[in-house]
């Protein structure tokens, strides 16, 4: 039997407001522990909120990037819960009424367009963190005692749902960069997962290809890398399947990813919205987003990624530009363009030699280089590159050195190393035509790494093939 994944994805995105959502704490990552704290969002008894006005623009902006409806009138409410890392014994959330609604992604695939509708992006308060200590894992399971951080306590956070239109682990993990990427080009968050100021919960089932309808699903809880997002979701769909054509029945959870063993973690039974026990929050108004300034955040918005790998798939092909883009790098790729210079050499560069490059202030210059690398031997080219990072570079030195590309100076060199390694010539010749990379390496070594590279490979093949 065919089986086919059914995915739902939870993405939970911290906003880099300047202070928190409902008090004046200073916002951030990386200050010292509990001294981002005030009464408010300590929930001391008395303390009102007042909603971070910043916050909702940003969230409305984000809901337009995501084709959502705004709402005219959205309202936070309670969500009731205990855990250690919430003091007020509930989180200030949206519930049957959120900011955004009814939006849809379209992912460039390289087959066409993958539409993932989201169900909703709405705003609330970010959890403290806990901190796990004992274990191997950093997580609670296995865990000897665990301490609260409430700095992070209060964060405005941004919750978009989406609806189960994934079907696959790579499916979720390009609708991911994606969004990461539309989100960081909007300037409201870093969305860095290593951070936590991005977070990916994934809502996973499967069904017989063909069937209608949904069967039970589980949940896989705070996955911090798009890779681990990905092998989570494959190890999940690999257990449901097993468990049903064992004749069994999966059974509604919550789960860890553990990257280190591929193994997922039962945590808990997943709660369901009234277990939850929503009431509209009573210290707060509700937000209605003035219709000006919904059109205005509508006209600030950018060329959004999916549309930019689209625009330049025609050019660099389809995987390439969905590098460039959902990588970050398309600024740097439009600036070392030139009428000089293949396109898809330039996007190869920043993919690879160039993979490190964050800005390059003399963008000219580098040009330069690009133009003349293979005259460039290939330890002073990477030495080039890592110099056009500083604002002072200048190509004109570094090009001063080149690679030997005479033929009538590598070839002596060649016949005297083949002629040194008589067994290794032998065994190439016998098949083990991996071989030839030990020869390339040895002339590479004897002009320390200056003999054009592609220029040697030829020499070698002829001479060891007659």
């Amino acid at each position: 039997m065919t089986w086919e994944p059914v995915i739902g994805l939870e993405i939970h995105v911290q906003l880099k407001t300047r202070t928190k959502m409902f008090c004046r704490c200073e916002a951030g990552w990386g200050a010292s522990e509990n001294t981002r704290t005030c009464p408010i969002c300590l929930a001391h008894p008395g303390a009102l909120p007042v909603t971070n006005g910043l916050a909702v623009e940003w969230t409305v902006k984000l809901g337009l990037a995501l084709g959502c409806t705004i709402a005219e009138r959205a309202v936070f409410a309670r969500k009731n819960y205990f855990y250690p890392d919430l003091p007020k014994g509930y989180q200030i959330s949206q519930y049957d009424l959120p900011l955004c609604i009814d939006g849809k992604v379209l992912v460039p695939t390289a087959g066409g367009e993958h539409a993932v509708r989201i169900v909703r992006a709405h705003l609330e308060e970010d959890a403290a963190k806990t901190i796990h200590h004992g274990g191997h894992s950093g997580r609670i399971g296995g865990a000897s005692h665990s301490v609260v951080d409430f700095n992070r306590g209060g964060t405005p956070l941004v919750e978009i749902v989406t609806h189960p239109d994934i079907h696959s682990a790579e499916e979720a993990r390009r609708f991911l960069q994606l969004l990461r990427q539309t989100i960081v080009e909007l300037g409201i968050s870093d969305a860095e997962m290593e951070k936590g100021t991005l977070r990916v919960d994934a809502n996973v089932s499967v069904r017989p290809a063909g069937e209608e309808g949904f069967r039970t699903r589980t949940e896989i809880k705070n996955i911090n890398s798009f890779g681990f997002v990905a092998r989570g979701i494959e190890a999940e769909v690999e257990r449901q399947i097993a468990v049903w054509e064992s004749g069994g029945e999966v059974e509604q959870a919550t789960f860890d990813f553990d990257a280190s063993t591929g193994k997922l973690t039962s945590r808990r039974t997943k709660e369901e919205a009234e277990d939850y026990r929503y009431f509209p929050e009573p210290d707060l108004v509700p937000v209605e987003p003035p219709a000006e300034l919904v059109e205005r955040l509508r006209g600030e918005l950018p060329e959004l990624p999916g549309e930019r790998i689209r625009r330049l798939e025609p050019t660099l092909g389809f995987a390439l530009a969905g590098d460039i883009v959902t990588t970050g790098r398309t600024e740097l790729y439009e600036a070392l363009l030139s009428d000089e210079l293949d396109p898809r050499e330039v996007a190869n560069f920043l993919m690879n030699e160039g993979r490190e490059l964050e800005d390059v202030p003399n963008p000219g210059e580098l040009q330069k280089v690009l133009k003349v690398r293979r005259e460039i031997p290939r330890e002073q080219f990477q030495r080039t590159v890592s110099a056009s990072a500083s604002p002072d570079f200048i190509a004109e030195p570094y090009l001063l050195e080149k690679v030997v590309s005479d033929t009538s100076e590598l070839e002596p060199l060649v016949d005297s190393i083949l002629a040194a390694n008589p067994s290794q010539v032998e065994a190439y010749r016998g098949g083990k035509e991996g071989l030839l990379g030990f020869f390339v390496g040895q002339v590479m070594r004897e002009t320390q790494g200056k003999a054009d590279a592609k220029l040697v490979n030829e020499l070698l093949r002829a001479k060891l093939s007659g």
